[in-house]
């Protein structure tokens, strides 16, 4: 049965830049995660960046993020997969954000968001991965 993680709570104020707390994902068995970035407020004109990094220990997560999402600037949903299976060093993973915000209203940046991971399953050994011939239909 695949895992769920959650690395940004639903329903989590952002409103300066943070990161999450480590998450230890070594129980997992593909080591490969969809994950799923949900916005469900926002003020206009700002910016959310989020991002996923690693770390081996729970404390270094090095200088590069595992993998960023595309920059939001409103509410919706955004998905991408992480692939980790071939960094087995990585033991715990941990988001982080970073909201910008311009214009003359509120100063403060203000979004709610969520990030889940879920865990997609290893492939099958006995999966074919030949591709169906297609045939043309005859007239």
């Amino acid at each position: 049965m695949p895992l769920e993680f959650s690395l940004i709570p639903a329903g989590t104020r952002l409103d300066s830049n943070g990161d999450g707390a480590p998450l230890d994902f070594s129980e997992t068995v593909s080591r490969t995660f969809f994950c799923t970035l949900i916005v469900t407020e926002q003020i206009e004109q700002e910016s959310l960046d989020v991002s996923i990094w690693g770390s081996a220990d729970g404390h270094d997560f090095g200088k590069r993020p595992l993998l960023k999402l595309p920059q939001q600037f409103y509410r919706g949903t955004t998905k991408m997969v992480l692939d980790v299976s071939l960094r087995r060093e990585i033991k715990f993973l941990r988001a982080r954000w970073e909201l910008n915000r311009w214009g003359r209203v509120a100063p403060t940046p203000m979004f709610v968001a969520s990030l889940q991971l879920e865990e997609i399953p290893p492939m099958s050994r006995d999966t074919t991965t030949k591709r169906a011939v297609l045939t043309p239909l005859s007239s």
